[in-house]
């Protein structure tokens, strides 16, 4: 096996990782199991974002590395919290934590019925830099559509999975097992692209 960098913190981030690139004799290290703290994440784009902390923990390790930046898109919120999914309550003064977003995000779609009115999505970016000044990551995205239910269900996942129905199963990510979440999720879409491109490089 090949050790990797992942430039996350999140341990479902970094478990749903190794799951998908373990295939490829890739083990996935979490940046703060090498004492590297988080990237400030300044860009205004997907991209950009993870481009930064790719190279963040590149800088830091010396090693090749991974990075992600990824989002819920509501439509009836103008593509909120976006970019700002993981910080989200706290941007507004409301705590932090998967709980308080997700609760911030069901009073922000109070009113909303039906699922045309609570369309989403989740996006993600995912980016792979040989070393800190590679001059071409590889790069993959895609995206999950789906909509938002009106009350938490299922118990799997992290983040927004419990409020996400997703529209592959017409059920809340959070009642997916680990392997079916990686086969249609977007996180799962974009890192097979990547490890497509991996293989095309080797």
């Amino acid at each position: 096996m090949t050790s990797i960098v992942f430039a996350s913190s999140n341990p479902g981030k970094v478990r749903e990782l190794g799951e998908l690139l373990k295939p490829l004799g890739l083990d996935v290290i979490a940046q703060g199991d090498l004492g590297v703290s988080d990237a400030d994440e300044t860009a205004s784009t997907f991209v950009e974002n993870a481009l930064l902390k790719a190279r963040h923990a590149c800088r830091e390790t010396g090693r090749a590395a991974i990075a992600d930046d990824s989002g819920l898109e509501v439509d009836a919120l103008n593509g909120a919290p976006g970019l700002y999914s993981a910080r989200y309550a706290e941007h507004a003064g409301r705590g932090s934590g998967d709980a308080a977003n997700n609760a911030l995000l069901l009073e922000h779609l109070a009113g909303y019925t039906g699922e045309d009115a609570r369309r989403a999505r989740f996006r993600t970016v995912v980016v792979r830099l040989r070393h800190v000044d590679d001059p071409s990551p590889l790069i993959a995205s895609a995206a999950w559509e789906g909509h938002i239910l009106e009350a938490a269900d299922g118990t799997e996942g992290f983040g927004y999975d419990p409020l996400f129905c997703n529209h592959d199963t017409r059920e809340s990510a959070a009642r997916l097992a680990t392997h079916e979440k990686n086969r249609l999720s977007h996180r799962g879409k974009a890192v097979a692209e990547l490890v497509r491109l991996l293989r095309e490089e080797r």
